[in-house]
């Protein structure tokens, strides 16, 4: 990037965000970190940042709080003049398996909140900053084959929302071309665990045989096809929904197969 641009990541202290702001950090960006809970691992990773030789602010907030949000455009206009890239990775998510009847409204409320409303909302509050300078870069994140609408049991209110997501990130892309602004989505592929935070040179040996690639994926995978729909000359690029998967098909629909695991995230 010839001229230094301000990036915003949503939930940046840890896995595929952190690796984001890695990676447009090393591309001469300055980073805003934004985390709920990991206070710890986002003031080490702005240590890391700054070693960069780069600028770098870590600021706690929920993309579901609109009061949040505010704030942190605020702080980004405050300490930087706005925000010229809008990366929006967090947001809630649901790991044990069940069917719709039984989420609890609120639940309902916050995953919607979090991964469809909160991101327009912080969308709607950088777009100004953009406008004036006649650039931009917004991301948005989905799941594999989002953009066919296809129904995934027992992720009903996750699904709905990031498929109203999609539509969002066309019409947004329409609409902001003339003023200079790209709108796309990534929906990456099963990145599990600490792979979310690796390179693909520490995964490429690997095998996994669900993935029809043959190897998993890293977090650089998705990094690096954000890093380069954020460059310049990527402005002709826009209103994409771009699977990075390696060909596996995310959505397994397997009605009366439970699996317990953990709350909202």
């Amino acid at each position: 990037m010839n001229e230094r641009k301000v990036a915003l990541i949503t939930g940046s202290a840890k896995g595929l965000g952190k690796m984001t702001a890695l990676q447009l950090a090393e591309s001469g960006c300055d980073i805003m970190l934004n985390y709920v809970n990991s206070r710890r691992e986002a003031e080490e990773l702005q240590r890391r940042i700054e070693g960069l030789g780069v600028r770098c602010l870590a600021v706690q907030g929920d993309v579901a709080s609109p009061d949040d949000m505010h704030r942190l455009v605020e702080t980004a206009v405050q300490e930087w003049d706005g925000i010229d890239i809008l990366i929006n990775n967090a947001g809630p998510f649901v790991r044990e398996r069940r069917l719709f009847s039984e989420y609890e409204p609120q639940e309902i409320d916050y995953l919607m909140r979090g991964n469809l409303l909160g991101v327009m909302q912080l969308d709607h509050l950088v777009l100004p900053f953009m406008r004036r300078k006649r650039w931009g870069r917004i991301i948005h994140f989905g799941f594999g084959h989002a953009a066919e609408a296809r129904g995934w049991p027992h992720r009903a209110v996750y699904a709905a929302a990031k498929v109203g997501l999609v539509s969002f990130t066309k019409t947004l892309a329409v609409e902001e071309a003339p003023h200079g602004i790209t709108v796309n989505m990534i929906c990456p592929g099963d990145i599990r665990g600490a792979n979310k935070e690796k390179r693909i040179a520490e995964v490429e040996h690997e095998r996994d045989d669900e993935s029809p690639r043959g190897r998993p994926g890293a977090g650089e995978d998705i990094a690096r096809v954000i890093a380069f729909l954020c460059e310049g000359r990527s402005d002709f690029i826009t209103g994409n929904i771009m699977d990075v998967s390696g060909g596996l098909d995310p959505i397994r629909a397997l009605i009366g197969a439970r699996t317990t695991g953990q709350a909202i995230q």
